[in-house]
């Protein structure tokens, strides 16, 4: 079977996007999939999905994992797939979507490359030890540090992620420096069980906190710098839950090809 893919990037996060509209595609084969994500035997990319028509929205998004298994939620690859709708024309300049973690409402610039993708309510955050635990649409934790860009993210994440408290269910670990007019943020993500270039809902996750930590309330706007470029994170708090948040980056078309599976 000849597949037709495109390769997308948000901030160094990278996917593979199959248009599976005709539902041709048995995305049901993690072996295949990890393949298919694999940087030497394969595409290549930190995630694959497929865009699917569901009712009552302009599209589906289904993702998995770099490892073939289904995924929770993913920031930029939600980025991602809205501007690949857009390429598709299944969506203008706005779209209402159904993810893993239920509807997304997003806009996107005329140019197709500049994404704002609205995220999930988030109202419950705990504490283990100094660092932050949320869910923002995908399992986090953040850890507030020094001296971010030396640290080995691949070893401590992963000390982490395995540990007892999280091994059985898997957690993202970010590292996070406030640079006072930004924050730098190196993620370790579960799935993929490496260091990513940019993770979506984990920027997501450090704003939230990061707002907790300063006493922060309000409408609030956190730029943040990493790996793989710039994103921006707009949301509101009123002291127990945080609403109205967007997931704000680039979304780029890398390349597109076919592929024999």
């Amino acid at each position: 079977m000849n597949v037709s893919f495109f390769k997308y990037q948000g901030a160094g996060n990278d996917f593979i996007m199959v248009d599976n509209r005709d539902l041709a595609f048995n995305h049901h084969q993690p072996a295949l999939l990890a393949r298919l994500c694999d940087r030497r035997f394969g595409v290549g990319g930190d995630g694959i999905m497929f865009l699917e028509y569901t009712e009552g929205f302009d599209f589906k998004m289904v993702y998995y994992n770099a490892d073939g298994q289904p995924s929770s939620m993913c920031g930029n690859g939600g980025r991602c797939i809205v501007a690949f709708a857009k390429y598709l024309n299944v969506i203008n300049s706005e779209t209402n979507f159904l993810a893993v973690d239920g509807a997304h409402y997003a806009k996107i610039s005329d140019s197709g490359d500049w994404v704002s993708l609205q995220m999930i309510d988030v109202e419950t955050v705990n504490k283990d030890g100094e660092a932050y635990v949320l869910n923002t649409g995908s399992p986090h934790y953040v850890k507030f540090d020094l001296a971010v860009a030396d640290k080995n993210v691949f070893e401590e994440g992963r000390a982490i992620r395995y540990n007892e408290t999280y091994n059985a269910e898997g957690i993202n670990i970010n590292f996070v420096e406030d640079k006072e007019d930004h924050l730098f943020v190196r993620t370790y993500e579960r799935g993929v069980e490496d260091e990513t270039y940019a993770c979506g809902t984990g920027v997501t996750a450090v704003a939230l906190a990061h707002a907790i930590e300063k006493n922060q309330i309000g409408k609030i706007e956190t730029p943040i710098k990493v790996l793989g470029g710039e994103l921006n994170i707009k949301f509101e708090y009123d002291g127990k839950i945080f609403t109205n948040i967007f997931l704000e980056g680039p979304a780029k078309l890398v390349f597109e090809g076919d592929i024999d599976i």
